[in-house]
């Protein structure tokens, strides 16, 4: 096998990068993990992530169109000859993954799907026949398959407003409409550790006329703290929303639209994007990447969140009662508090000194 100098990359980009020569004309990236595999390609075209830290590393390349997720303005239909699709980490998203890749095809445009076998490859690639009958693999490397499909049909016309759904979720008496895309945590319907986060919100409201949701996901805190709020006859609050992911930044914007919700949504990696002071800030964090295990995210906002919340400010958070995340509150903010808690989840609250 030929020595890869990519080798601190994602299987699925070294994996692409032994394949190059599959790569001509104009080229399309999708779903893009690792901003360095950039370097590591000797020609220019459009790279996309969905994930806002990578987004803002892949503007550095200044001869590649950097694009942040399904909605892009550069997204343009017909202009691609080469449209590489990396599996997305939901298979539920894949099929909308493969309509994007069609809709920037050109005429006789060829796509490659790259997947890892622990990420689910083997099936998907019946999601990728459906599309492309013609597809065959051609290589297996890096614990990968690459599949490959010449003349690709093009479906141009891609609007990812076609994939929107919606639920409607209910807790505490208050009902909202929650917008969903696939591979969206909340897609269906509230999670346990959401409804204990806002049982104790109807119970004991965080103050303040301007909040935060960290990681906000379809923006279901925010939506539904205003709507209780606005059913009791208090003040409704401003509920900004922040989340690393392009569906969840969408979806979050959608859910403020269709329940009058006030609030920006922002799109960074962690707080490290965002400036202001916040009377409270909510969260319910993730805890994986893919099928593991990661806190790193969670740790590194407990790290940052006092210099958000003003003094006197709380932080409410929910969280499946293994993680160690008591301690990390203690620490970075103060006295911590657990509202509620059962054998799966607790809800922590802690208030920054004056």
């Amino acid at each position: 096998m030929q020595s890869l100098s990519g080798s601190g990359l994602p299987n699925s980009h070294q994996a692409l990068l032994r394949n190059r020569n599959l790569l001509s004309g104009r080229v399309a990236l999708l779903g893009v993990a690792s901003a360095h595999l950039l370097s590591e390609l000797p020609f220019s075209g459009l790279a996309l992530s969905e994930h806002a830290g990578v987004f803002h590393a892949l503007e550095r390349h200044e001869n590649w169109q950097a694009c942040f997720g399904y909605d892009a303005p550069a997204l343009a239909d017909s202009s691609y000859d080469s449209v590489v699709v990396f599996l997305p980490k939901a298979r539920a998203e894949l099929e909308m993954r493969l309509a994007l890749a069609r809709s920037l095809a050109a005429e006789n445009a060829r796509m490659i799907l790259i997947g890892e076998k622990k990420e689910g490859i083997a099936g998907a690639i019946k999601q990728l026949k459906a599309v492309a009958p013609q597809a065959s693999k051609i290589d297996s490397a890096r614990h990968c398959q690459v599949w490959r499909a010449e003349a690709i049909n093009p479906v141009p016309g891609f609007r990812v407003q076609d994939w929107l759904g919606w639920n409607r979720i209910e807790c505490s008496g208050i009902a909202i409409d929650v917008a969903g895309l696939p591979g969206i945590f909340s897609q269906n319907g509230l999670d346990d550790g959401t409804r204990m986060l806002l049982e104790t919100l109807a119970e004991q409201p965080v103050c303040g006329d301007r909040l935060l949701d960290f990681a906000c996901g379809a923006g279901v805190i925010g939506a539904w703290t205003q709507a209780h709020q606005s059913a009791e006859g208090k003040p409704v609050a401003s509920v900004d929303g922040v989340d690393v992911q392009s569906q969840a930044v969408i979806c979050a914007r959608e859910t403020y639209r269709r329940n009058s919700a006030a609030g920006t949504i922002f799109a960074s990696d962690g707080l490290s994007g965002i400036d202001g002071l916040w009377s409270g800030i909510i969260s319910n964090p993730p805890f994986h990447t893919g099928v593991k295990t990661d806190t790193s995210m969670t740790e590194q906002f407990l790290q940052d969140v006092k210099r958000h919340l003003q003094p006197g400010g709380e932080l409410r958070l929910v969280a499946n009662s293994f993680l160690p995340y008591e301690a990390l509150i203690k620490r970075y903010i103060g006295r911590v508090e657990r509202l509620r808690e059962d054998k799966r989840f607790t809800v922590y609250r802690a208030f920054r000194g004056q």
